[in-house]
């Protein structure tokens, strides 16, 4: 992983040190790896930490930590060191809310990675514009939090100038995921499903859309209950429905089991969803083998990526009693995007934070731009990720496995 040179900092610091300002504080222990006399940024997470969602959670969690401590390793910026305050949403909107009012009170943070739920991002975003904190999600896909609530219609408007993402939005992943199911897999009926949520239903609803355009047939829809486990009625409709496939927007807990239990009902086809269903505990979760099932996720696998290669090697070397999980290397150059830009804000401000550290902060990373683990890491004018890379994954012999990668285009 290539990482920019070193900030050269004006004469007039002496020992390196920065001068203190609104934002960052003057570190005077060395706890958490921080050199003596240094100030400290803190870069908040939010994420689901426990819950069922938590193994991605954690993920987010440790890589953004890990962006935290190698810049520091590196003394990526003179006189700073980096710190990750790292929040449980359990994958509650409300909960999320909360912790962006106790990130915004810290002074200390100048920017934020997360949330996993597209939901909860809804329920933080106006509390950080209102702080002029920067957020940058790893895994929100759903096109409305960054291009506006009529995205649809064409007219586009950014929300709020604070939010990013380095993940791809929904309007690409489920055409991507709709382009192969119909082009690749030859699916020409297929059984749309979704949990009801902001994520679940607007990937299902653009799956739909794109998979019909292209010539295909929905055959029938339903929407399941979150934490709900009983879905026979619903595997029952797709048996009688006569479909030659499944797609469901939701998150891996609902989706291993309504595999499962749609296969029990007598339907030996093929469930497809999301970036939420691409984790290990999609499999477990099904009691029934269900090599098969297919997967869409944003980006190339991490692990075939030459940029990811030191990112592997220093996440498994730190210990983490978690995996990086599906946005790991995401996370990691979500957070190494924000401590880009505070290195740039400082750099333009005569090697200190300036009062308005935040707004600075927002305003340079609209021109952040780095090689990172999941390639060319750079944002376009409504805070979406340039990367349009996407990856279909299916399930052979228990496992998750690449069968297509590509950039997409329309």
């Amino acid at each position: 992983m290539r990482h920019r040179s070193l900030l050269i900092l004006t004469t007039a610091i002496t020992a390196g040190a920065l001068t203190l300002s609104a934002c960052g504080s003057r570190d005077d222990s060395s706890d958490g790896g921080g050199d003596s006399g240094k100030t400290t940024v803190v870069i908040g997470v939010d994420a689901p930490l426990t819950g069922s969602l938590s193994a991605l959670g954690q993920g987010i969690k440790n890589s953004a930590d890990l962006a935290a401590k190698t810049a520091n390793k590196n003394k990526e910026v003179d006189g700073v060191t980096f710190k990750v305050e790292a929040l449980d949403d359990q994958a509650v909107p409300a909960s999320g809310q909360q912790n962006a009012t106790k990130l915004t009170g810290n002074d200390e943070v100048l920017g934020v990675v997360g949330p996993l739920n597209s939901g909860v991002a809804q329920s933080m975003q106006g509390v950080f514009a209102k702080a002029d904190l920067a957020q940058v999600s790893p895994a929100n896909t759903n096109p409305a939090l960054s291009q506006g609530d009529n995205w649809a219609k064409g007219d586009l408007k950014r929300p709020f100038e604070t939010y990013f993402r380095t993940a791809t939005t929904d309007v690409i992943q489920g055409r991507f995921a709709a382009q192969y199911y119909y082009k690749d897999a030859k699916k020409k009926k297929v059984f749309v499903i979704d949990d009801k949520q902001t994520y679940g239903a607007g990937l299902a609803s653009i799956f739909a859309k794109e998979f019909k355009r292209l010539g295909g047939k929905v055959v029938g829809t339903d929407h399941l209950t979150v934490k709900e486990t009983d879905f026979s009625s619903i595997a029952d409709k797709v048996k009688n429905s006569g479909a030659d496939s499944v797609y469901f927007g939701g998150q891996y807990p609902e989706g291993g089991l309504l595999s499962d239990q749609i296969k029990g009902a007598g339907a030996e086809i093929p469930l497809m969803g999301g970036d939420g269903i691409y984790d290990p505990e999609f499999i477990k979760a099904s009691g029934t083998k269900n090599d098969g099932d297919l997967a869409t996720s944003v980006g190339y696998p991490v692990e075939e990526l030459d940029s990811a290669k030191t990112f592997i090697k220093d996440y498994e070397a730190a210990g983490y009693k978690d995996p990086y999980a599906a946005y790991g290397g995401y996370s990691y150059d979500a957070a190494w995007s924000v401590i880009q830009a505070v290195k740039k804000v400082v750099e333009d401000n005569d090697g200190k934070l300036p009062e308005d550290a935040r707004a600075k902060v927002t305003e340079a990373l609209k021109d952040v731009s780095f090689d990172g683990v999941t390639g060319k890491v750079a944002f376009d004018e409504y805070g979406d990720t340039t990367n349009k890379q996407l990856t279909v994954y299916e399930v052979k012999g228990g496992a998750w496995e690449a069968v297509k990668s590509e950039t997409f285009k329309d």
